[in-house]
């Protein structure tokens, strides 16, 4: 992946923001402060005035280890500007309240990320927003829900269970033109498979407590955007929701950045070796992948994404709850869990019902980390045998 001065995205990540005098530790150092203080008080007064980058004032808004993250995130994302949270629900809410008032009407996925749902169907009503949830089959399923009220369009593509595409080109450029601000949560893809500001997107937003953190050990968000509206977004949402990422974590962030790009190429080829086997197991009704060489909108993964990802689903043969349970259980190297992108395998039942589907129905989702594919393949196999011995 090149970017626009000719250095790769990955010699770039290991750079951006690293400068450095020669003596100077590799690892930059942890500012571990709550505050900075100044020689004058005009040094103070511009240090309050500043919203992105240095001079640091507080660290409640950001700081020399939150910046550095910062910068590489919103150089991956090709936006000006990127602002980290304590959690990427943080981050989805800030961004969302950002271009919602009193009357606002949102679009979204109706098989969006659970928690994002929940704020937009039962905390943002009590203050006169509504959403119109869609099922994103089409771009017209988008653009017919749109209102005269309507500011806002949520977009996730590839979507975190059915992984579902939609054409962000299409639907951004109507946005654009109608005023309305667009956001997309790009968790699945990363920014190494997909950069949504190149097809539009005005906010772009991740969970980096998955593939951009990637060892299972911190919780955080990120918004990338304009300067322009990362101002607006720091003088309101971050200073008085209070959610910037503390320095710690965000080290933590930084180290698990720099090896991005080889994680992510490991993802690729891990779901490619899952999503074969599941394909063609008789005890599998569907497998929902990215990566599937027929999937329905093969046209948009080419235009849009440069690889899928190792999150995966599957609608398995055997509708019992019991059995579900039995095959999730029967596993050994997939533990149970609800998170992905860090180094250990996790699986998960979900009980779903997307407004195309005729009834609800179990979806095993997986989650790939770093153990060999092919164990997890012989685990999944396993697990298979022991629903075949109890159906049988």
């Amino acid at each position: 992946m090149q970017n626009q001065d000719g250095r790769s995205i990955e010699t770039l990540l290991q750079h951006v923001a690293d400068e450095k005098p020669s003596g100077s530790p590799v690892a930059p150092p942890i500012a571990q402060t709550s505050l900075f203080v100044f020689d004058t008080v005009d040094e103070l007064w511009e240090s309050q005035a500043a919203t992105v980058g240095p001079p640091f004032c507080y660290s409640r808004i950001t700081n020399p280890t939150l910046d550095i993250v910062e910068q590489k995130i919103a150089m991956l994302e090709a936006t000006d500007c990127c602002k980290c949270y304590a959690s990427g629900m943080a981050a989805i809410s800030s961004a969302i309240m950002s271009c919602v008032q009193t009357g606002s009407h949102v679009i979204a996925l109706d098989t969006c990320y659970g928690p994002t749902k929940q704020f937009l169907k039962d905390y943002l009503p009590k203050f006169g927003i509504n959403t119109t949830f869609v099922d994103g089959l089409t771009t017209e399923s988008f653009l017919n829900a749109i209102r005269p009220e309507t500011t806002c369009v949520y977009l996730e593509s590839p979507g975190s269970i059915l992984f579902r595409i939609l054409d962000i080109e299409a639907i951004t450029s109507v946005c654009r033109d109608k005023g309305i601000t667009t956001i997309l949560d790009n968790s699945y893809s990363s920014p190494i498979f997909q950069q949504p500001s190149k097809f539009g997107v005005d906010i772009v937003v991740h969970s980096a407590t998955k593939y951009l953190g990637g060892h299972s050990d911190v919780v955080a968000g990120a918004l990338c955007t304009t300067k322009m509206r990362m101002e607006k977004i720091i003088a309101n949402e971050t200073a008085l929701f209070g959610g910037a990422l503390p320095p710690f974590p965000a080290w933590l962030l930084l180290r698990g950045l720099r090896t991005l790009p080889m994680r992510m190429n490991w993802a690729r080829d891990a779901g490619r070796i899952v999503f074969e086997f599941l394909r063609d197991h008789p005890e599998v009704e569907e497998v929902f992948h990215v990566g599937d060489p027929d999937h329905p909108r093969k046209d948009l993964v080419q235009k849009q994404m440069t690889g899928s990802s190792s999150l995966l689903s599957f609608l398995p043969k055997f509708r019992d709850m019991d059995d579900v349970k039995k095959f999730i259980e029967s596993l050994d190297v997939f533990q149970i869990g609800v998170s992905w992108g860090g180094f250990e395998s996790l699986s998960v039942p979900l009980h779903y019902h997307p407004s195309d589907w005729p009834e609800p129905r179990w979806v095993i989702r997986l989650y790939l980390g770093f153990e060999d594919p092919y164990d997890l393949v012989n685990d999944l196999e396993s697990a298979f045998k022991a629903i075949h011995e109890t159906l049988s």
